[in-house]
């Protein structure tokens, strides 16, 4: 019997959430995405101290120091990362701008290009790179301008549509909406324990983006993300993209069931028309979705947090070295 997981690739690109070589080598999907909460993960494993070993070395070249700058040896860690990725996926790897610049349009363009450049340095095709940044309104707008050096960005930390619609009207090449944690939001919210899938906000809000963007002929891809339980990805099934952790890609895997397309072109049906937003109206229309304001809030200060612990587990690497 086919299982859900092949069902879901007939119809969808499956992409993997994890930083974990050897997940993805497992479950071999066509990209992958990592965070600084994932690279955390791993280099907190015995298995990756060659990679981190490496990280640091290559940093003291860069840095000319023996003690280089935890930041720079966090930034090379995530490109050597995402090289031994490409290596294992046929597509393309997704690599996050340190959360703390997601306030700097400016700030968020210069490390985005020097992620790039540190590719480039490997000799990896960064045709295959997406730099993923986190959609505020400076994210958006440094997106803009990184589209337009040929320079693929993914838009993470997306919970709303007025996020979804200024990073198409950027031109971005990829979103990924936080499905589980619109779910999580909601919950608490309501005091509940649960929410059928075809009622889960996160699954109808992702519904909704794709239809619009299909409707009005938008080429950025939509890839739903944080997932919570296999309910969510299977009502999101035919969307671009999902990235999906390996434990529910296991799920799928064991699931030989019928999976239904519920995402179809072909069929969105979007009469929603909308001017493009402006600054302001970015602001207002976000501030004005509780949960939209409340979840990028909270995304920002963890990925912040795992970096400045990234850095820190990385610097007690240098000084012991």
């Amino acid at each position: 019997m086919t299982s859900k997981l092949d069902q879901l690739r007939q119809m969808t690109t499956v992409v993997a959430d994890t930083g974990d070589l050897d997940a993805i080598r497992q479950w071999q999907p066509r990209d992958a995405t990592t965070n600084p909460s994932l690279l955390l993960k791993a280099v907190s494993s015995d298995a990756y101290r060659s990679l981190v070993e490496q990280a640091l070395a290559w940093a003291r070249e860069q840095d000319r120091s023996a003690s280089p700058d935890p930041v720079l040896a966090g930034d090379c860690l995530a490109v050597l990362a995402g090289e031994q990725i490409l290596e294992s996926v046929p597509g393309m790897v997704s690599t996050e701008v340190d959360a703390r610049l997601s306030f700097d349009r400016d700030a968020t363009i210069a490390r985005a290009r020097e992620l790039t450049q540190l590719y480039r340095q490997r000799g990896v095709d960064t045709d295959r790179v997406m730099i993923k940044i986190a959609a505020t309104w400076e994210g958006i707008q440094a997106a803009r301008v990184l589209e337009r050096e040929g320079i693929a960005c993914n838009l993470t930390l997306l919970f709303s549509f007025t996020q979804a619609m200024a990073c198409a009207d950027a031109g971005a090449t990829l979103i990924s909406p936080f499905v589980g944690r619109i779910l999580d939001w909601h919950l608490a919210q309501a005091g509940l324990d649960a929410i059928e899938p075809g009622e889960d906000p996160g699954v109808r809000s992702v519904q909704r983006i794709y239809d619009y963007y299909k409707a009005h002929n938008y080429r950025t891809i939509v890839m739903g993300a944080s997932f919570r339980n296999q309910g969510e990805i299977e009502h999101l099934a035919g969307c671009d993209r999902l990235t999906i952790s390996p434990q529910l890609l296991e799920s799928l895997s064991q699931d030989t069931g019928t999976l239904e397309r519920r995402l179809d072109p072909g069929n969105a049906s979007q009469t929603e028309t909308y001017p493009p937003l402006d600054e302001r109206g970015f602001r207002w229309h976000l501030n004005e979705d509780a949960m939209a304001t409340d979840k990028l809030a909270d995304g920002i200060r963890r990925f912040a947090a795992d970096q400045r612990q990234l850095e820190k587990n990385l610097g007690d690497w240098i000084q012991a070295a």
